[in-house]
């Protein structure tokens, strides 16, 4: 960090391509993510504040089947879509009040027509600054990045953006492609939720920013929201379990196979080498778990 500036990778657009390339090919498939509607966006976006998504996806095709548009929304009965609310177990029930009130701002103060930018959204009743974000990023493509508890985690783990509102905006907007928020914000909160959660899964999730990630190189997977380390909290720890996770998926490996599976950054001569290989794993074979052999001068790593 350089007078509060984010400490991003100099090849910022190589780490939005990498994202973006990950999240579009294989993402959790809501269904929300399947339209630009900005009411069925807003009524997914009320709905997940305090409900997890998997929940969420029934109540959402439920609500739209019977209230299917603001206007049908705003024609309701208030104490009907109450207990919709109460009967679906989503939560604080002025939510479904604020939205219906929403829909009536729609169909009475804006003809049927919503905002289309955050500041125009969050005029209607309910919306804060996360939601109209949200809205206008996902049914407008029109929204700035996103910053909440996901991605700031995100941010600290991979580039150690520090932990101040200021610092995540900062690196948030610098980070997201211009005019691409609809993607990119999806991109980013995925990665927070599938692979960068507060128990990482890098390798299982194969997340895409392993090759720049300063947690992923040192092993400290602490962040805003997680104060404490995981059980793999040093590197040397967290590497000898990749060895051994990636060990019992081969007979064998040569170092210059194993290298590159455990680290994505490995370089035979380099810092992260051989040598830093061999000692690992000499650390591994004096604990009984692997037998590492020389054959045809070529040194051969496996599980005993």
């Amino acid at each position: 960090m350089t007078d509060g500036a984010p400490s991003l990778p100099e090849d910022v657009e190589a780490v939005r391509e990498a994202l973006v390339e990950w999240y579009e090919r294989d993402h959790r498939d809501f269904p929300w993510r399947r339209t630009d509607d900005p009411y069925e966006i807003l009524v997914s976006e009320v709905m997940s504040q305090q409900t997890q998504l998997d929940r969420v996806v029934d109540a959402w095709e439920a609500f739209l089947d019977r209230w299917p548009t603001a206007d049908a929304l705003a024609a309701a009965d208030r104490a009907d879509v109450v207990r919709f609310w109460t009967d679906h177990r989503l939560g604080y029930n002025n939510r479904a009040k604020y939205l219906h009130e929403a829909a009536r701002q729609i169909r009475d103060d804006y003809d049927g027509d919503f905002p289309r930018t955050p500041a125009g959204l969050s005029e209607l009743m309910g919306v804060g600054p996360y939601t109209a974000n949200a809205v206008a990023s996902f049914a407008f493509d029109a929204g700035d990045a996103v910053v909440d508890t996901n991605v700031k985690r995100v941010l600290h783990r991979a580039f150690g953006v520090e932990d101040s509102d200021d610092a995540f905006e900062r690196a948030a907007g610098e980070l997201m492609p211009e005019g691409e928020s609809r993607v990119w914000n999806n991109a980013i909160m995925e990665l927070g939720g599938v692979a960068c959660g507060k128990k990482p899964r890098c390798d299982e999730e194969g997340c895409p920013w392993r090759r720049w990630c300063h947690a992923y190189e040192t092993g400290d997977f602490t962040a805003p929201d997680v104060p404490t380390q995981p059980s793999f909290d040093g590197s040397r720890r967290q590497f000898r379990g990749r060895i051994v996770r990636t060990l019992g998926e081969h007979d064998e490996l040569a170092l210059d196979e194993l290298g590159p599976r455990i680290r994505v950054d490995y370089a035979p001569d380099g810092e992260y080498g051989r040598e830093w290989l061999r000692e690992l794993l000499s650390d591994l074979a004096d604990d009984g778990l692997v037998d590492v052999n020389v054959r045809d001068g070529e040194t051969v790593a496996r599980l005993r």
